[in-house]
């Protein structure tokens, strides 16, 4: 048996802001690592597309999965090894909160299926509607029952695996949040950004939006001064009994 302690808190790493938003703010491991506010565990960010070993699920204290600009659908192999991982994780009760990309790759790694949104992208701050099941959820309950939270998104969950909850939905997208057994989360929209990043990527996209007949500055009206009130630390605040973590660390 490991009692080594503390294991670290994982962030893996499957994408990369945009290089200007980069230079100006960090990366998206930063705005998590952030997000999650004073810890007492190490953070370690592996970057599977690089190469990095995921480490042994049993020897984490959670594992928060990062957005990214590429498809789950594509299936790349760097994807779908993390996927087996999680599916892994998940079966070990790791605590895991997958954020958009993220989101995505779970429905995907526990059965599901992620796919291209039927009515296409979803970019600015958005009303998130929390479903009933939200008020008993460990990291979603407490929030109004509508809140405002930033996506940009242009595939999504668009079926959830056996046995999951969902908890929360958008006009625009049904699954906005759900819950796989007592410990595994995902979220469609970016808790971790603020609206800097928020702004950003309506700056950055505006082009391609417009060439798919969506209005950037509709978008760019939408995004407010809004931060998702959704505190990621909650996901790791569990019976398990570990405290979130700080420190960024890679291999």
């Amino acid at each position: 048996m490991d009692t080594q302690r503390p294991h670290p808190l994982v962030i893996v790493k499957l994408g990369s802001t945009f290089d200007a938003l980069r230079a100006r703010q960090g990366d998206f491991e930063h705005w998590i690592a952030d997000g999650l506010g004073m810890q007492a565990l190490p953070l370690l960010v592996v970057d599977p597309r690089r190469g990095d070993a995921l480490p042994d699920p049993a020897l984490v204290s959670g594992v928060v999965v990062t957005g990214s600009h590429a498809m789950v659908s594509h299936r790349e192999p760097w994807s779908e090894a993390t996927a087996a991982w999680l599916a892994q994780a998940v079966a070990l009760d790791t605590p895991v909160l997958g954020i958009c990309y993220g989101h995505q790759l779970l429905a995907h790694a526990l059965g599901g299926e992620a796919g291209d949104h039927p009515l296409g992208a979803e970019v600015g701050t958005v009303t998130v509607a929390l479903d009933e099941a939200a008020a008993a959820d460990p990291l979603l309950n407490g929030l109004p029952a509508r809140f405002p939270a930033h996506a940009v998104h242009w595939q999504s969950a668009l079926r959830l695996p056996e046995g999951a909850v969902r908890l929360a939905g958008s006009e625009h997208e049904p699954i906005h949040a759900f819950r796989v057994g007592g410990h595994a989360w995902g979220v469609q929209f970016h808790p971790e950004f603020d609206a800097d990043a928020m702004r950003g990527y309506i700056e950055m996209l505006a082009g391609e939006l417009a060439s798919q007949g969506a209005d950037p500055g509709s978008a760019a009206r939408a995004r407010g001064r809004y931060r998702c009130r959704v505190q990621p630390a909650r996901a790791f605040r569990s019976d398990r009994g570990d405290p979130p973590g700080r420190g960024l660390t890679t291999p």
